[in-house]
């Protein structure tokens, strides 16, 4: 097990990587996947709203900014988690 930590080699760090991290993240929130660290199915809600919205905020703060592939990757996973979120939340709205 020790060799197989010395192997390790981290990916190389881009925007498609982090943004794809922020969205595992907001998925494991959303219940939509088991939390890898529990093996539970776990939801929480303000935690994936967190999550959504600070992929929001970085797809303003680099409008502009972002090649065609990494604005168009953005913008499709905010539609998906945003649309996953408003259908959960709305079964919470009483």
């Amino acid at each position: 097990m020790e060799e197989n930590k010395n192997n390790f080699v981290p990916p190389t760090p881009d925007f498609k990587f982090f943004v794809t991290t922020l969205t595992l993240q907001a998925t494991i929130f959303l219940g939509q996947i088991p939390n890898p660290a529990t093996e539970k199915t776990e939801e929480d809600l303000p935690q994936a709203k967190f999550i959504i919205d600070t992929l929001g905020m970085l797809q303003e703060k680099t409008k502009g900014n972002l090649n065609k592939d990494e604005a168009e990757l953005l913008e499709n996973l905010l539609y998906e988690l945003r649309s996953v979120y408003l259908s959960k939340n709305k079964g919470e709205v009483k």
